[in-house]
């Protein structure tokens, strides 16, 4: 089994573990004091992640022949283009069940690297985070990251990565914000709270017809999804009851693993 060799710092598509907790393991590093993050955008990573670099990490795990040649045929099924099958030579095919998992599997030596270099980081998916004291740390470690991506063939969004205050930037759709007390709390950050506003007014707008039973019951699963996953947020204005996620959530708290 592959999971239980991946990094304790590696959240997404794992059992037992989801975003919220990366956004819980952020803010315990700020509160801690780092106070810089490394925020590096990998565009379009499930459709560039390179088949040949791929398979070669999987064979170091996997000591499967069999296991290795159906994973080399899922990674070159042909896609469809205007009715003509064309084959694939690099990227993981969007929504298939094996993406996720080969996601990790690409990545886990880039987080077994700021691991051994001892830094405090939180990655979901190909969004990773790396939190540390001053700027001139987060230079190094860019230039590190950017060198181990390289590696791996994968390129950096030059206008959306850098090395800047963790206040104003966001994390897997929140940032943060210091409270009274010098406390680190949690809030949805603008972009998507700005979408949430956009949806509701379409959704509640102009009924056209319907009854407001309706317009409810078309609101209502849209509500309910945004709040499960934002209800970590910690502005009252947003919302004045979260949803209970667990015990740390519930204490606004994470526990900060070694780094």
């Amino acid at each position: 089994m592959l999971d239980p060799t991946f990094s304790e710092h590696s959240y997404g598509f794992r059992p037992g573990r989801r975003a919220q907790e990366a956004v819980l393991a952020a803010q315990a590093y700020v509160q801690s004091g780092l106070r810089v993050v490394v925020d590096v955008d990998l565009p379009k990573f499930f459709d560039r992640v390179n088949h040949d670099i791929l398979i070669d990490r999987l064979r170091k795990r996997i000591d499967d022949a069999g296991v290795i040649r159906l994973v080399r045929a899922y990674l070159n099924s042909g896609i469809m283009d205007h009715g003509v099958a064309q084959l694939r030579h690099e990227g993981t095919p969007q929504g298939g069940p094996l993406s996720p998992l080969l996601a990790n599997v690409m990545l886990d030596e880039v987080d077994k690297e700021l691991e051994r270099r001892g830094h405090c980081f939180a990655r979901y998916a190909d969004d990773a985070n790396v939190y540390v004291h001053i700027v001139r740390a987060g230079q190094r470690v860019m230039t590190l990251l950017r060198r181990c991506y390289a590696k791996l063939h994968l390129l950096v969004n030059d206008s959306k990565s850098a090395v800047a205050s963790v206040f104003g930037r966001e994390f897997l759709g929140y940032s943060l914000w210091v409270a009274r007390g010098r406390e680190v709390k949690r809030k949805v950050a603008e972009k998507p709270l700005a979408t949430f506003k956009q949806r509701i007014r379409e959704l509640t707008g102009r009924p056209g017809g319907r009854s407001m039973q309706e317009v409810v019951a078309t609101l209502r699963p849209y509500l309910l999804g945004w709040k499960g996953y934002f209800g970590l947020a910690q502005t009252p204005t947003v919302w004045r009851k979260p949803p209970r996620f667990g015990v740390n959530s519930m204490n606004g708290g994470a526990i900060v693993r070694n780094c």
